[in-house]
């Protein structure tokens, strides 16, 4: 049974007046009672001594020889655990985070060049232009270490903290190999050593064991730290109780393609899984030892057609049908470094699977949540650290904190305000078909005609912003959609979609854009906010796995969702859709001249709207 002592929120009982006499006989001194966690208010308190806690590093074995060099692969993990661990046989769940960016990265990992004469897919190779050096640049996935915070948190509340390296990064052995088989089964034999499966050495190569913990283990981190949780969740691993990911990767592809193109992670324009490897990795082991694995990514990464593949694939979670552990998961609603459908399919395939879970979305991006509070139907009030506090609680130490009978999604509204909901995304979304007009209008209504709109591509020099702003003024370089104004607050929550009628008229091949934004009404200084962003080649108009021809001068139908929202459009905005061929800020930079022509009558935007189409009033 769990060691748990809970306060009662009760007046001490009151000594008599009594004096006793004093027996014949003097017992001895009760022993000091055993250690125990306490529990106040359903959430472990800080009670043990953050001073005295104990401190080792241990070396895991893993199952892996990355680097070839015929001795299995250690991982390296640094522990910190309540004294009363060694001294009276008190046994701890623990809290894991494991990471790539310990230390020795290689900051200088040279980056891909963005600016190419012709799209790669075009089939006359991508002929490099000079980018910008890279020197000094930081993986896109660097933001997620936190180093330091989970052991002062934790380990003064009855757990003890394991701060993991990735094999192949750090003080581990090996090669990374970002994302794949062995990413994860580097990870998994840390569970398998705290559970007594797994061999572990100290630094002068004795073996230890972990004697001191229940085996129960709860993984959590930001980014990169929170995508190992995802991987390693899906091998079903024994002792693995619970995951909290945040901002965290679920598929590789998706993060560094889209449909088919090769779309960078917000900010970081060039950088591919390779850059990121060799960033983990670090530069003596990267251009030494490593080389060959890094070669082998960058090869089969396939930076010309973009196309899903068994790279890809090996690099791909949304499979939950192993999972046994819970995951409470946590992502930027204006995350696009992560991008939303990395939560968001995972999400649904622990639905499927039914996984138990929870959901936390706010609107900050590639971040933590804000440390404002949530408010329960009963009244109850919960920040974001108290609600992981409280989960982790329940599944590793069985705190009776009622946290699986709150709602199911916690959601940050665009005034920062939290509000729940009993799912995510709302069960009450329609989709809905707002259809394109000559005109340029969104309507629900039909729309007829065959009349045509053209826009030439200049991407390359014409920034997103300058495309998306004025909607009621033509513009040369894209075409603009908006509704008539709102007559009430409308809630999309979802993955809206695009679907264009459209042929590329001097090429064979092109990037497509799509942009759902929110413009105030007609004439308003309001500025227009991008709501979500869409991508796709349109030589994967079938599928991402494989890319096919495309004639020059013939429509075509095209599908692609954009990134999962929700979103409040208020009274008196418009919704509107910008569509136009390169995104500076995210997809390969051609040469500008591309013509594309679309066809508006026989193109639709599709949109998750709470209340369906009633609720939008026109």
């Amino acid at each position: 049974m769990p060691q748990v002592r809970h306060l009662l929120l009760a007046s001490a009982a009151v000594t008599s007046g009594l004096v006793l006499a004093a027996p014949a006989t003097v017992a001895a001194a009760p022993a000091d009672p055993p250690p125990t966690i306490v529990v106040e208010d359903g959430m472990t308190q800080p009670v043990f001594s953050f001073a005295d806690a104990i401190e080792e590093r241990v070396y895991v074995e893993t199952p892996l020889d990355t680097n070839h060099d015929g001795e299995r692969d250690r991982v390296a993990i640094d522990i910190s655990r309540p004294r009363e661990t060694a001294t009276a046989g008190f046994k701890v769940p623990v809290i894991f985070e494991h990471s790539p960016y310990r230390k020795g990265v290689w900051n200088d990992a040279p980056y891909h060049s963005v600016l190419v004469d012709e799209l790669p897919q075009n089939g006359l190779g991508a002929r490099a232009a000079a980018g910008p050096a890279a020197a000094g640049i930081q993986s896109a996935e660097a933001k997620g270490n936190l180093p330091g915070s989970l052991d002062d948190y934790y380990v003064p509340r009855g757990y003890a903290v394991v701060l993991g390296q990735s094999v192949g990064t750090a003080d581990s052995d090996g090669c990374s190999t970002s994302g794949d088989a062995a990413e994860t089964l580097g990870t998994k034999a840390v569970i398998d050593w705290l559970n007594g499966r797994a061999k572990g050495y100290d630094g002068s190569g004795a073996r230890v064991t972990a004697d001191w913990t229940t085996g129960a283990v709860g993984m959590t981190g930001g980014s990169y730290n929170g995508t190992l949780p995802n991987q390693v969740a899906t091998t079903g691993v024994e002792g693995l109780k619970t995951i909290v990911p945040i901002a965290a990767i679920s598929s590789w592809y998706d993060y560094y393609r889209a449909n088919g193109l090769v779309v960078a992670p917000g900010t970081f324009q060039g950088e591919d899984l390779d850059v990121l490897a060799k960033y983990t990795t670090g530069q003596a082991r990267a251009e030494g030892d490593c080389a060959d694995e890094m070669a082998t990514i960058t090869t089969e990464q396939d930076r010309v057609t973009g196309d899903y593949s068994r790279f890809w694939a090996e690099r791909d979670y949304l499979d939950a049908r192993k999972v046994k552990a819970s995951v409470f998961v946590v992502h930027g609603l204006n995350d696009w470094n992560v991008k939303t459908e990395q939560f968001a399919g995972w999400w649904d395939e622990l639905a499927k699977r039914h996984v138990p879970r929870k959901i936390w979305l706010h609107q900050g991006g590639h971040s933590n949540p804000s440390s404002g509070p949530v408010t329960l139907p009963n009244g109850r009030t919960w920040t974001y650290k108290q609600t992981e506090n409280r989960w982790f609680d329940y599944w590793l130490w069985g705190v009776r904190n009622g946290i699986m009978s709150e709602p199911t999604a916690v959601v940050q509204r665009e005034s920062r305000a939290y509000t729940t909901y009993q799912d995510w995304p709302s069960p009450g979304a329609r989709d809905v078909a707002l259809r394109l007009s000559a005109t340029g209008s969104l309507s629900t209504g039909k729309t007829r005609g065959n009349a045509e709109q053209s826009f030439v591509d200049e991407g390359r020099t014409v920034h997103p912003d300058v495309l998306v702003a004025n909607p009621d003024v033509t513009s040369p370089n894209r075409l603009a959609y908006t509704s008539p104004p709102l007559t009430q607050d409308v809630r999309i929550s979802g993955r809206p979609e695009m679907r264009l009628r459209m042929a590329i008229d001097n090429r064979s091949g092109a990037n497509l854009t799509a942009y759902l934004v929110d413009y105030g009404p007609a004439g308003s200084a309001a500025e227009p906010f991008v709501v979500t962003r869409g991508w796709m080649d349109p030589q994967n108009r079938r599928s991402a796995e494989r890319s096919e021809p495309v004639r020059t001068g013939k429509p075509y139908d095209y599908r692609w969702t954009m990134q999962p929202k929700d979103y409040v459009f208020q009274a008196g905005h418009r919704i509107g859709v910008v569509v136009f061929s390169t995104d500076q800020e995210y997809t390969l930079l051609p040469l500008g001249g591309t013509r594309l022509r679309v066809v508006p009558g026989d193109s639709e935007l599709h949109v998750p709207v709470v209340g369906g189409r009633s609720a939008l009033g026109f």
